[in-house]
């Protein structure tokens, strides 16, 4: 397989929409494939590109030279190749980014520094004994004279090593060279493994079930395309359809693929297809280190892992002969790339099941609006488990006004006195409660009260979170930190409280209200360190932990029989976010986080603490009402234009300068004007968080009845932003988003 000439034009990881030309030197011909990663010189800098193609056209000026051929065999089969390449085109993000995001090899390529003697040196090193032996510049010529050395190791021996060595290569005498090497990649972790296939013992399947399956098992014996949306309430026993699925794909000769949206989930899940399908597991989230990422990738593209599960980046892995796809929870919100490319994983992986001619099943009991649209359109096929395993009863919820209770109680409290005596009732019984409050910190900001002042952040245009455990005040845009502050750094004043409340405080107030219960915090302040995740949530699952609270990351797959009280302790955080999928946002977080309670033999009760209990996601969600939900959403999507009623991205403009903001901003704006036809513009307006990271935000909202009319027109403002020479980070565009914030 020889290159068809000795140039290639290859893709870097830059943010830019285009390749570049290298010619190939003579060494590299035969390795130089499409699919094949070089490294190449950028500039001053040397990168890792990805070729795309190699031929016979010299360029107009002169190529540089590939400096090496890292594989040796592509590492992006063709099939990959063409999903990267409607990645960029479906979300306007340049090629590179794209591809460096579906490779998981970086952690088998070390990049070195060492230093190595030049002829000069040698003979420099031979007349050394004439120099005092405690020299430094000595010392290292010394430690050269046998083969080159580590700057590490450099250092370690020899006292100011790196000012020693700068100037013994300026002087000529040692030469500064990067190396580059392959390691030998360790196996991934993630969960028990048997050398061979584990048969567990399959539950028997409802009706329902069989139902569902049956279908599912139709469209793989026919190896065509279809999308189906699997629509089954918490505790439905979706995972079971999964397992089944996957199972007939596998006695098939085809390979399946797992997506779930959190790394959280990843062990739970991964248990249990360990269990059925032994070894054939393979496990890709970004937790695991890259040369574990680098040796599940390699079991996959080998053939020995026939069974990927992973989070959003795992819609990438290699694997061949794909039968199935599955996404579980494909609401969520995770499987949005919040960086460039802003891809989502759902999206994508059903994008991958159409190339490769597989089955693809969208498991939830919150479908997006988008996703349950498409099933009304018949465009996916809707399957539905409507009751739980064993026909447990869904839990009863109730709605507590928190309006009155204040007026009843006189107390601003975060607990209503029903929910009180609800988990006391739990405690005595020894049974298990779980708390959701989606806000981090102890509270939401601190205020001056006599003059009125918040502590903003210095990056960002929000304020800043009490953290009391960190004893910091921190931004959760940015990370930027404060110490908490003892007076107002306004007016000196020493009469500052902490206003509102998240996951931390309600944590506090815990202990102080029940000092004899067992109390764990899961958010992403209480789960940084590694493997704390699964350590709080095993205990929790063997009973060693009585009451949990945390944000959103609580309210998603966990199975955990003994839980029989969830409460929502302000079901009200995020309805009032100016983003038109805020209700819905709110009504799926209530709805999973309900779906905890009760999953064992003893019924569960649910409590929504509310401001605001006649909203329509509050009253839904309360009554487990999905079909109502998406009755009311999806007629005020129609008559505001939003998805999926049309194609949408939105449209932000940043510089660190806000005259330069704002000037961008409106050149984009005269360019919208008039509207192109098909299109209807909002802005550009000043983004809901104005400043992030020390970049000045304006926003604008594009919305088209043709998915093709909007691309042509946002490939208008790259094209123009490339006129102008804006910087490459100055335009953001985001195809399908999920948040306007």
């Amino acid at each position: 397989m020889t290159p068809a000439g000795r140039f290639c034009e290859v893709s870097v990881p830059v943010p830019v929409y285009q390749s570049f030309t290298y010619s190939v030197p003579a060494q590299f011909e035969a390795k130089a494939l499409a699919g094949c990663r070089v490294l190449v010189p950028f500039g001053a800098r040397q990168l890792t590109g990805v070729i795309l193609r190699t031929h016979g056209d010299p360029p107009e000026q002169a190529a540089r030279e590939v400096l090496r051929v890292l594989d040796e065999q592509p590492v992006l089969e063709p099939d990959l190749m063409q999903l990267a390449h409607w990645i960029a085109e479906y979300y306007c993000a340049p090629l590179g980014e794209v591809i460096k995001s579906m490779l998981p090899l970086t952690g088998e390529l070390r990049h070195k520094v060492q230093f190595s003697l030049t002829a000069t040196g040698h003979d420099v090193t031979r007349q050394a004994t004439l120099v005092a032996g405690d020299d430094p510049e000595t010392k290292i010529l010394e430690l050269l004279i046998d083969r080159p050395r580590s700057v590490e190791y450099l250092t370690r021996k020899v006292r100011a090593a790196a000012a020693v060595l700068r100037k013994l290569v300026r002087d000529g005498l040692v030469a500064r060279e990067e190396v580059h090497s392959e390691r030998q990649a360790r196996r991934a972790t993630g969960g028990s493994r048997s050398s061979e296939t584990v048969e567990g013992s399959p539950h028997t399947l409802n009706f329902d079930q069989w139902a569902a399956f049956d279908a599912i098992y139709a469209a793989l014996e026919a190896k065509r395309f279809e999308a189906f949306l699997l629509h089954g309430v918490t505790g439905s026993g979706k995972t079971e359809v999964y397992l089944r699925a996957i199972d007939a794909a596998l006695a098939m000769g085809r390979n399946a693929l797992l997506l779930v949206p959190e790394i959280g989930l990843t062990p739970a899940v991964a248990g249990q297809f360990f269990q059925r399908f032994g070894a054939q597991v393979a496990i890709l989230h970004s937790a695991v280190g890259d040369a574990e990422r680098a040796s599940e990738w390699r079991r996959i593209r080998s053939g020995e892992a026939r069974v990927l599960v992973g989070t959003r980046s795992g819609v990438f892995a290699p694997v061949d002969n794909l039968g199935l796809v599955i996404v579980d929870e494909e609401h969520d919100a995770s499987y949005k790339q919040q960086q460039s490319p802003r891809y989502n994983g759902r999206d994508v992986a059903l994008m991958r099941a159409k190339q490769a001619g597989a089955v693809a099943v969208l498991g939830s009991a919150t479908p997006s609006v988008e996703t349950r649209y498409n099933a009304d359109q018949r465009k996916y096929t809707l399957l539905r488990l409507p009751e739980r395993i064993a026909r447990r009863p869904l839990p009863q919820v109730e709605i507590l006004d928190m309006r009155v209770e204040f007026l009843e109680t006189k107390q601003h409290g975060m607990f209503s006195r029903k929910l009180i005596a609800e988990i006391t009732e739990r405690l005595a019984q020894r049974e298990q409660t779980i708390l959701l409050l989606n806000r981090r910190g102890f509270s939401n900001f601190m205020l001056c009260r006599a003059c009125g002042e918040r502590l903003p952040c210095a990056n960002c245009s929000v304020v800043l979170t009490h953290h009391k455990r960190d004893r910091r005040m921190l931004c959760h845009y940015c990370g930027y930190a404060e110490k908490v502050p003892r007076e107002c750094p306004k007016c000196s004043s020493d009469h500052i409280q902490f206003v509102g409340a998240g996951s931390e405080r309600i944590e506090h107030e815990l202990h102080e209200r029940f000092p004899e219960a067992r109390v764990a915090r899961m958010d992403r302040d209480a789960v940084r360190a590694k493997g704390s995740f699964e350590r709080i949530l095993e205990a929790f699952r063997e009973g060693d932990i009585d009451i949990i609270i945390g944000t959103q990351m609580i309210a998603k797959g966990h199975d955990v029989p003994n839980v029989t009280l969830v409460g929502v302790v302000l079901a009200d955080v995020g309805l009032a976010l100016p983003d038109f999928r805020a209700a819905e946002r709110s009504f799926q977080l209530m709805t999973q986080a309900a779906g905890r309670a009760g999953r064992g033999s003893t019924p569960g009760k649910v409590i929504f603490q509310t401001y605001n209990p006649e909203h329509y996601a509050v009253r839904f969600a309360a009554a487990q009402d999905y079909d109502g939900f998406y009755a009311k959403e999806v007629e005020f999507r129609k008559w505001l234009r939003y998805p999926p009623f049309s194609a949408f991205a939105n449209v932000i403009v940043r510089a660190p300068q806000k005259d330069d903001a704002l000037r961008m901003s409106t050149q984009l704006g005269h360019l919208l004007f008039p509207p192109p036809e098909g299109v209807r513009v909002m802005g550009p307006a000043e983004a809901p968080v104005a400043r992030v990271k020390n970049e000045f935000r304006y926003q604008i909202l594009l919305k088209a009845g043709k998915r093709s009319v909007l691309r042509r027109t946002l490939r208008e403002l790259q094209a123009f932003a490339e006129r102008e020479e804006w910087n490459p980070t100055a335009l953001l565009i985001d195809v399908d988003p999920i948040s306007v914030m």
